[in-house]
């Protein structure tokens, strides 16, 4: 029998791209080749990029020359590049970075296996050419899902290859006919293989963007929104918990966005509750949120519903009305901390993140002081500051008022200081409260996880003293004890041992203590 191929993915970005590397690996996993951690150890190694901002760039150049400097040293024979900067450079990229042996975009997703099967045999695929993904799809929400069938999104994409149903793409995959650990993650329309044993797993409720904000170049080349249906993400997140998954997050450009294309634009209202109930799930959260898409009963289900927790990661970028303006963006101060106070109203420790853009064409000291009065009150668990530059394509490139760049890095170094400051402040306020702790790493004697108010990778770890006995995947009850920035501190509380099953979620009126 000859050797199987073997394949290392590497993901560079944000959760949605980790998504899409697990969606390849089903699909390759399924067509028979051998997925392997290690680039070196890997005949092809597929680097997916992520193309949102400069430093981001940058990462995924570095990545695809680390895994280049394995050809000839080792079992490497081609690296390969896909995501987010392949498919919105293409041709130019390829030019410009000969050591890619192929770039390939969201068209080839669905012939991964063939394609990497071409480049490792010698021959030549030639790489697409970018193009704007938002007219792919109809103007209309409601006429897009008919049409999707016809469009490759990562996420979304009818099976084929090996993997497509007898009975045509609406029939089910056989599971019997797939290796172990892949699955048909969302029913017929996309496979999935886990690349880690990781209690907490991201879950794609949907793909694209219609807002236009200005600095933005995502819709471009991520296209139009478009919903995965419900029945798909609770198949994906069913199959997840059989995997021993306990903690879902659900990622998108736009979750608030979530059913309008169905026809229902509370449908994420509905669909909360359904995840939480999914046997084996502890957890629901859900991330990237659009504050002026922010309604009444979608606070309600997000505060109230056992399992979903009260975990708000809401995009304000800015507070300024003129910056926020010119951004093509929506509220102001005053309107940001109402929304705050709304929720925190209805569940006094819920967690809050966000993002914002510093040094935006046109934003003036006055702008910046508007910022930092929203951040000096907003006490928000975790934030992001970005110094703004250009992005290729997009409306603000073509704006006047471009601050110079020393000035954008002062501003930027100024509101990371008030930013560190005002984080760590919020986490000492939790200090003495009681929190659900997710276990998630045990090394070295340090057990380490996440309160409900922390998110995977972006707001900080809880580290657990005296936990001896628990493992990744169980739940602790732990009283905050000390900080450290973001981070927290926490003892078991006395009589609490870890748990496997459903606890009360911190931050809700009415929960058990």
């Amino acid at each position: 029998m000859p050797e199987r191929r073997t394949v290392a993915l590497v993901t560079l970005g944000c959760a949605r791209n980790e998504v899409d590397s697990e969606e390849l690996a089903g699909r390759l996993e399924a067509d028979g080749w051998q997925l392997v951690q290690d680039a070196a150890d890997a005949d092809v190694a597929v680097v997916n990029t992520c193309g949102f901002v400069e430093a981001a760039k940058k990462d995924s150049v570095d990545a695809l020359l680390e895994a280049n400097d394995l050809k000839g040293h080792g079992r490497t024979q081609a690296v390969v590049a896909v995501g987010c900067m392949a498919e919105r450079y293409g041709k130019e990229l390829a030019e410009a970075l000969p050591e890619a042996d192929a770039v390939l975009g969201f068209d080839d997703y669905a012939d991964i296996a063939d394609r990497l099967q071409t480049i490792l045999s010698g021959g030549q695929h030639t790489s697409h050419a970018p193009r704007d993904r938002r007219k792919l799809l109809p103007l209309t929400p409601v006429e897009r899902q008919t049409a999707a069938a016809e469009v490759a999104v990562p996420g979304h994409g009818t099976a084929t290859g090996s993997d497509r149903p007898e009975a045509g793409p609406e029939a089910s995959v056989d599971l019997a006919d797939l290796p172990a650990g892949v699955a048909p993650a969302s029913g017929p329309r996309t496979l999935r293989r886990r690349l880690d044993d990781s209690p907490v797993a991201s879950v794609k409720l949907a793909s694209g963007c219609d807002r236009r904000c200005s600095f933005c170049a995502i819709p471009a080349f991520r296209g139009s929104f478009l919903s995965r249906r419900p029945a798909d993400v609770l198949s994906e997140t069913r199959w997840l918990a059989e995997q021993g998954v306990r903690e879902v997050m659900l990622v998108s450009e736009n979750n608030t966005s979530y059913g309008k294309d169905l026809g229902d634009i509370r449908l994420l209202e509905t669909l909360l509750p359904e995840l939480a109930a999914v046997d084996g799930i502890e957890r629901v959260r859900v991330s990237y949120l659009q504050p002026a898409e922010m309604r009444p009963g979608l606070i309600d289900v997000m505060t109230g519903t056992p399992g979903v927790v009260p975990y708000f990661d809401l995009s304000f970028q800015h507070s300024a009305p003129a910056v926020l303006r010119r951004m093509r963006r929506f509220g102001d101060t005053d309107r940001f901390l109402e929304l705050l106070e709304t929720i925190r109203g209805k569940a006094p420790e819920a967690g809050a993140r966000s993002n914002f853009i510093v040094g935006f064409p046109g934003e003036t000291e006055a702008d910046l002081a508007e910022l930092e009065r929203f951040l000096t009150h907003a006490r928000l668990d975790a934030i992001g500051v970005f110094g703004y530059s250009d992005e290729d394509g997009t409306e603000a490139a073509g704006y006047d008022g471009k601050l110079p760049d020393d000035e954008v890095a002062e501003r930027l170094a100024r509101l990371t200081r008030l930013a560190e400051e005002m984080t760590a402040q919020r986490a000492e306020e939790r200090i003495g409260s009681e929190v659900e702790v997710l276990v998630e790493s045990l090394e070295d004697g340090v057990v380490e996880g996440r309160a409900a108010h922390q998110a995977p990778e972006t707001d900080g770890l809880t580290t657990l003293l005296g936990a001896v006995d628990a493992k990744p995947g169980q739940f602790v009850r732990a009283r905050v004890v000390a900080t450290e920035g973001v981070d927290l501190v926490a003892e078991p509380v006395e009589g609490r041992q870890p748990v496997e099953g459903r606890q009360p979620v911190e931050g809700r009126q009415g929960a058990e203590a």
